[in-house]
């Protein structure tokens, strides 16, 4: 089977790396510059809790999506508010049967598509700006995922796995298919638990309850999950941030089978991990807000709750993150 990759950070590195070892063709897609870096590093390597290595070999790392032709699935492991950029090229990867599988933090730009009546023409447009994923990407060939693992990129080609290995996957339109269950084969056979379920939606809101809160928490204090999750603090403000979100969920006909108390646990128990956005804070990226605050905040608006502790923790962060891209404009320009 023929799978690209598309996006060559922690969680590419980590699922390439297990199908390709399963035997499978795997594509690594990315931007020039960082398909150099992954050329010269020649392998994909994933480290586990224990220092224990394994490397594989791609069988094609490039940044050309017509060279890389085309493929049965396609996962973007890429960051939210990259996709929009990549949707062109993303297309020239399917045919009219290939399935693709988007693997971001947070609220997904097709996340309103067919859900209701009451919702069916509106958009996130910080997801989707110019419409350019809604453009070049059929909605009826995304599956949606929710990707559990912890994985930390400690270099080009190199990824340490700190925790988990459980993806949960489902149809976004009508009842599970055939394709959900020949991707859980493929998942389950590369090394990963996969599981199929009824209710994506409500999956998304569960894994992004963390993220919404969590995340952008840990950037502006550079603290560890399980310290956020321990100080008294910042364990009330996340389960503020939460019930906020919950909210919002549930006008949109989502179901939350955990408590937030559970669900603060299960984070604290991950142990001193530094979050995704911290990671990218501390290496100078831009911070993924639009899917995890930004799009919560729209659909908040669509629904008509209030979420003022969202919109204060996403002011604060927004402009940490400007300060971030000020910085970069800085440098370009010395």
């Amino acid at each position: 089977m023929r799978i690209a990759i598309v996006g060559s950070g922690a969680m590419g590195i980590f699922i390439g790396h297990g199908i390709q070892k399963a035997g499978h063709e795997v594509t690594m897609i990315d931007l020039p510059d960082r398909v150099k870096r992954l050329k010269k590093a020649g392998r994909i390597t994933v480290a586990d809790q224990n220092g224990l290595e394994s490397s594989v070999n791609p069988s094609l790392i490039t940044s050309d999506f017509v060279e890389a032709g085309k493929h049965q699935i396609i996962i973007l492991a890429t960051k939210a508010q990259d996709l929009p950029g990549a949707a062109e090229n993303i297309a020239k990867l399917t045919d009219g049967s290939s399935t693709i599988i988007p693997i971001q933090n947070g609220i997904p730009w097709w996340y309103l598509h067919g859900l209701s009546d009451r919702f069916k023409e509106a958009q996130i447009n910080c997801l989707d700006p110019e419409g350019l994923l809604n453009r070049h990407i059929n909605p009826s060939q995304v599956i949606g995922c929710v990707a559990y693992p912890a994985v930390m990129l400690e270099d080009n080609g190199r990824a340490r796995h700190i925790e988990g290995k459980r993806f949960s996957i489902g149809e976004v339109i009508g009842p599970q298919s055939e394709r959900t269950q020949t991707v859980a084969n493929l998942f389950q056979k590369s090394g990963f638990k996969c599981l199929v379920i009824d209710d994506i939606r409500s999956e998304i809101w569960l894994k992004a309850w963390g993220a919404l809160s969590i995340n952008p928490i840990s950037a502006l204090t550079h603290a560890t999950m399980e310290d956020i999750c321990t100080f008294p603090n910042t364990r009330e403000l996340v389960a503020r941030m939460m019930e906020e979100a919950q909210q919002v969920a549930e006008t949109l006909g989502a179901h939350f089978r955990h408590t937030i108390e559970k669900r603060i646990e299960g984070a604290r128990a991950v142990g001193p991990h530094k979050t995704s956005m911290l990671q990218d804070l501390e290496n100078g990226h831009a911070l993924e807000l639009d899917a995890l605050m930004l799009a919560v905040l729209e659909l908040a608006k669509l629904t008509g709750i209030q979420t003022p502790t969202i919109r204060n923790i996403y002011a604060c962060a927004s402009l940490l993150n400007w300060n971030i891209q000020k910085r970069h404009e800085m440098k370009e320009d010395a």
